[in-house]
């Protein structure tokens, strides 16, 4: 059974109510975006930082004053991902075409600069459309980065990504290599697993995954696969269930990789969900990314945060670099 329910007022709000589990949508405030995408929780400043990419913005929600700020990301065509630095105030790794910039943005300006190129990968005029897409740091602080062939009238046909570890002043290395479109990504720690999207296979697959040099053992398990909905970003909680975003469905997935099941679908107002990140004081809250591509009706392109959920989600890490 589900019930809806619409508050009046400038906040939207529509709950769904599925078995025993109550949830609550609401949307953030001045957070729109065409491409929303790589949400990060900061525990340290309360802060969830997210891009959008198309338009080269970077955009920080302020838990504490329910307040967002953007900036455009001077010069740079994409902005694919944003995770702050540890030990560095005010300074991020993003994501600019097929580099990974260090930039600085005091949070609040309009206008955010590049510092430097930290690294580059993919020479040479097979891999001009490639571009960043999705990254995130595994618990050491090691970069972990994904690209993909950005033609968006055939965005299957060609496998030229891939899924790179960056390793402190060291090249980046390929640890999955033929990626047709590099996406979602997490970790369970305590199994030492990793979790990866390749939007291109409708799929998300297990690995093993080595701490101590950033790479994968063993062959990927499928623990997750939908004939239609296209999977996109993800995130995990403190149970090891992995919250998958589907492009195509309107839907966040909350699946158990273990058993392969299915326990809870968490229904959007909007079509292209692209990312979901846990935060919050209590890393109790579900923040989810959209997308307004392609001419989607609003509300595609809010970004939301998700209450009731009864799971809590792990600290994400700052990048060493």
């Amino acid at each position: 059974m589900k019930r809806f329910i619409f508050a009046i007022g400038a906040l939207a709000v529509l709950s769904y109510v599925q078995t025993a589990t109550s949830y609550k949508l609401e949307a953030l405030p001045n957070a729109y975006t065409l491409v929303g995408e790589g949400p990060h929780w900061d525990i340290k400043t309360q802060s969830l930082y997210f891009v959008d990419i198309d338009l080269a913005k970077l955009l920080r929600y302020d838990y504490k004053t329910n307040k967002t700020y953007s900036a455009v990301l001077q010069g740079e065509k994409f902005a694919s991902f944003i995770i702050p630095i540890k030990g560095k105030k005010d300074k991020f790794v993003v994501g600019c075409d097929r580099r990974v910039v260090i930039v600085k943005w005091d949070g609040i300006s309009p206008i955010a600069k590049v510092v430097y190129t930290a690294h580059e990968v993919e020479f040479g005029n097979e891999y001009h459309m490639n571009r960043f897409n999705d990254a995130k740091a595994d618990k050491k602080g090691r970069l972990v980065a994904g690209t993909m062939w950005n033609d968006q009238s055939d965005l299957f046909t060609y496998r030229k990504g891939s899924l790179y570890s960056f390793q402190k002043k060291k090249k980046a290395k390929s640890i999955v290599p033929y990626a047709g479109i590099s996406n979602g990504m997490t970790w369970n720690d305590k199994t030492k697993k990793f979790y990866f999207v390749d939007s291109a296979n409708y799929n998300v697959t297990e690995f093993n995954y080595n701490y101590k040099t950033g790479t994968l053992n063993g062959d990927p398990r499928v623990v997750w696969q939908h004939e239609t909905h296209m999977p996109d970003g993800m995130t995990i909680d403190a149970d090891g269930n992995l919250y998958i975003a589907t492009f195509s469905g309107s839907t966040i997935y909350k699946v158990n990789p273990k058993t392969k099941k299915t326990l809870m679908e968490i229904k959007f107002p909007t079509k292209q969900i692209t990312s979901a990140a846990f935060g919050g004081p209590n890393l109790d809250i579900l923040y989810v990314t959209t997308s307004a591509l392609n001419n989607e009706p609003p509300p595609a392109g809010t970004t939301y945060q998700v209450t009731g959920l009864g799971a809590k989600g792990l600290p994400m890490t700052r990048v060493r670099i």
